[in-house]
């Protein structure tokens, strides 16, 4: 059990990671990426998040325990990803910046943003640990999925320091220490949802609650701002309809 909690622990890491970290890369490389490419994509993961979300973490949540604990997890999920949106955000501001705004209001932003994205990938790496409980490909399908959900969010923060004239070595390590929580949050997931039938209830019902307000909040929105004709939709409907077929497959 430990090697896997470790194991889980590992891929979360790499997940939050490698996720914010390429979102500063692209933007200390490319400074922008087509609207219409990301907004297929984050469609898509949004898709696939929803298949996993009713067939596997909640179905899952309440044949561990009941369907009480299972809402008692969902409402947890949804309220705590919800404060931190509200009080912490990481995300929600235009990538279009006034070159007359003062570099250290930019600068301030970035980092704002990154510590913002750190408070997030806390809770959303517990979801990822939870997840691996039920099975390994899952937690590997969420984990990807999140590194996605990520990139963008790395992509903001850089941006913003990139303007408040942080140097790019900067950029890439404090983008890359934001999805460190990611980890952290893996490793408690993997833990507590280990302890008893309940707790992991209760955790899969916390992982299937943050993934939903994760889809409706931002990937949904922002795959629809970013669209092109029908992009947002052939992305989202895609996504369910690969997320099932994959579920199908893995039973």
């Amino acid at each position: 059990m430990i090697d896997y909690v470790l194991t889980i622990t590992v891929i979360g890491l790499l997940s939050g990671v490698l996720g914010t970290a390429s979102g500063g890369l692209f933007v200390v490389l490319f400074k922008k990426i087509e609207e219409r490419s990301l907004s297929i994509l984050l469609g898509f993961s949004a898709g696939v998040m929803v298949a996993i979300t009713f067939m596997e973490l909640i179905p899952e949540s309440i044949e561990e325990g009941s369907l009480f604990t299972a809402l008692i997890g969902i409402v947890l999920g949804i309220g705590i990803i919800g404060f931190l949106d509200l009080n912490f955000p990481h995300k929600h501001f235009s990538f279009d910046f006034n070159g007359g705004i003062e570099k250290v209001k930019q600068l301030k932003t970035g980092l704002l943003l990154s510590i913002g994205i750190a408070m997030h990938n806390l809770p959303e790496g517990v979801a990822i640990g939870t997840a691996f409980l039920v099975n390994f490909e899952v937690g590997v399908t969420l984990a990807v999925l999140m590194a996605i959900h990520n990139f963008p969010e790395g992509m903001a923060a850089a941006t913003a320091m990139g303007v408040g004239g942080i140097k790019n070595s900067k950029i890439l390590i404090v983008t890359a220490l934001a999805g460190v929580p990611m980890g952290i949050g893996a490793f408690l997931g993997g833990l507590l949802g280990g302890v008893s039938e309940i707790a992991l209830s209760l955790g899969l019902g916390f992982a299937g609650g943050a993934m939903l307000y994760i889809v409706f909040d931002e990937l949904v929105p922002d795959s629809h701002r970013r669209a092109t004709g029908h992009t947002a939709i052939i992305g989202i409907l895609s996504g369910i309809v690969i997320g099932i077929a994959f579920i199908g497959l893995l039973h």
